[in-house]
């Protein structure tokens, strides 16, 4: 099964193709552009450079959510534009989790993380054996505090990964609580990561169609935030 998979859920962007759960190729930026004008570029040279087509890819994958508002339209809206001509099916992809698959080699539990602002994070936590991941919480964004009383309760090191592991390694370490950081080259969301997931999707059935795939941002925009603030004061 071949997989074209996509991430621009946050500072970074990345394009992945694999086979199975071979990586046969991957892009990566960390330079700070607009995810608009990157993505699909970096896309059409992958699959030339590997000598592949659109037409020979089986899925189209993309880190839905949680993440930047903005990035994840933006990986959606290109994953929806690849497959939609061929009708392909798609896997729209937990952000947390496809960046757990990229250290599932290295076992015991796994915090993945991104930086939510309002001293929050979206973070979910994974339980890593022989390379398989085994989910411990769900999606969510939640309080440091109260992530670290979670981290206490279960009495084991975390191995941190993502764009926010570096605030949850403060939170922890303040609490007295052991963890690790993911080394720099893979502690950033990464397609590979994302090409993983889809395969999990894939072997269970859970695969979308491009019309149906949606992003998943497991809270409230600041602007929807505020207009229902507004709302409610104009109510009272």
């Amino acid at each position: 099964m071949k997989i074209i998979a996509l991430e621009s859920s946050a500072i970074t962007a990345s394009v992945a193709v694999t086979e199975d759960d071979r990586l046969l190729a991957q892009s990566f930026q960390n330079s700070g552009l607009t995810h608009s004008a990157t993505l699909m570029p970096m896309a059409a040279d992958l699959l030339k450079n590997t000598g592949l087509t659109l037409d020979e890819m089986d899925v189209v994958a993309v880190a839905a959510g949680p993440g930047s508002f903005t990035g994840v339209r933006i990986g959606v809206a290109a994953a929806k534009g690849l497959a939609w001509p061929g009708d392909k099916p798609c896997a729209p992809c937990s952000t947390l989790e496809s960046m757990a698959w990229q250290c599932a080699h290295v076992g015991g539990e796994i915090c993945a993380a991104m930086d939510a602002r309002r001293n929050q994070v979206y973070c979910a936590r994974f339980l890593a054996e022989n390379g398989a991941l085994t989910r411990l919480t769900e999606d969510r964004a939640m309080g440091l505090d109260e992530l670290g009383a979670e981290v206490r309760a279960s009495g084991k090191p975390q191995v941190l990964v993502g764009d926010g592991a570096a605030l949850v390694q403060k939170a922890l370490e303040g609490q007295g609580l052991p963890c690790v950081l993911m080394p720099p080259h893979l502690i950033y969301q990464t397609a590979w990561g994302v090409a993983r997931c889809a395969l999990r999707l894939a072997r269970e059935d859970k695969l979308v169609s491009a019309a149906a795939m949606a992003p998943s941002y497991h809270r409230l925009s600041q602007a929807e935030r505020e207009r229902l603030e507004r709302e409610r004061c104009q109510n009272e």
